[in-house]
């Protein structure tokens, strides 16, 4: 879901990540292809029933790994009711832009917590790892939201990437523990894997965009804001 609040003044939306423009071809298609019975609410409720059943899929990977497949799954079935819900309110010209937007970020933090939690659960990410990339990503959505309201302008995403492109990264990661296992390593007389490399550059890039991100915008509100001197 993408709707935003009105207030004094619109917001302006800016995505510029990688598959910004698949998704502007491909949702509209898909909306208008959907029943008129099917509403923006059902497609969220899809998407919050996709997130728990992705989060029970790497839980239950430490019984079977074919439960991989059923987390994969559930992010195409995630994305289809994430994305969709916005996009066919616009659509059909039924938008509720307060409702919308409270509405899509509750339910993108429960989903992140669901998600997170189900990997770091599972046999392929140490739950240090999976809860420090939630917290981050969390922390990079809040600073989103807080720009929203400063600056009027809704920044989705961070450099080229956006909540399609981590389900991607996820999706070919579960492949590879499919074909190849969980690649353990030993860092620090630690054992880890492949999910918990990545999970660890991730942190390290979230770490410096979100530094990066929250000292421009602090530069610019105090341009915009110096400070008052008293009298």
């Amino acid at each position: 879901m993408t709707d935003q609040p009105r207030g004094a003044a619109e917001h302006e939306r800016a995505a510029p990540f990688l598959l910004a423009g698949f998704e502007r071809r491909v949702l509209p298609a898909l909306a208008r292809a959907l029943p008129a019975r099917v509403v923006p609410d059902h497609l969220t409720a899809l998407g919050l029933a996709a997130s728990t059943w992705i989060a029970v899929s790497y839980m239950l990977a430490n019984r079977n790994p074919a439960w991989l497949w059923g987390a994969s799954i559930g992010l195409v079935v995630q994305w289809f009711g994430d994305s969709l819900d916005g996009t066919l309110a616009r659509v059909r010209e039924i938008e509720r832009p307060r409702y919308g937007y409270y509405l899509d970020h509750i339910t993108d933090a429960y989903s992140t917590a669901a998600i997170g939690l189900g990997l770091g659960l599972s046999p392929y990410m140490l739950l240090s790892v999976a809860l420090t990339i939630v917290i981050l990503y969390l922390i990079l959505s809040i600073n989103v939201y807080l720009e929203t309201y400063v600056f009027g302008k809704f920044r989705l995403g961070y450099a080229v990437l956006g909540p399609t492109e981590a389900r991607v990264v996820l999706i070919l990661m579960n492949t590879v523990a499919l074909l190849l296992g969980p690649l353990r390593f030993v860092v620090g007389g630690v054992s880890v894997t492949l999910f918990d490399l990545l999970g660890a550059a991730g942190v390290l890039a979230m770490l410096v965009l979100v530094i990066a991100r929250v000292g421009g915008n602090l530069r610019v509100l105090a341009r915009m804001e110096p400070p008052r001197r008293s009298s």
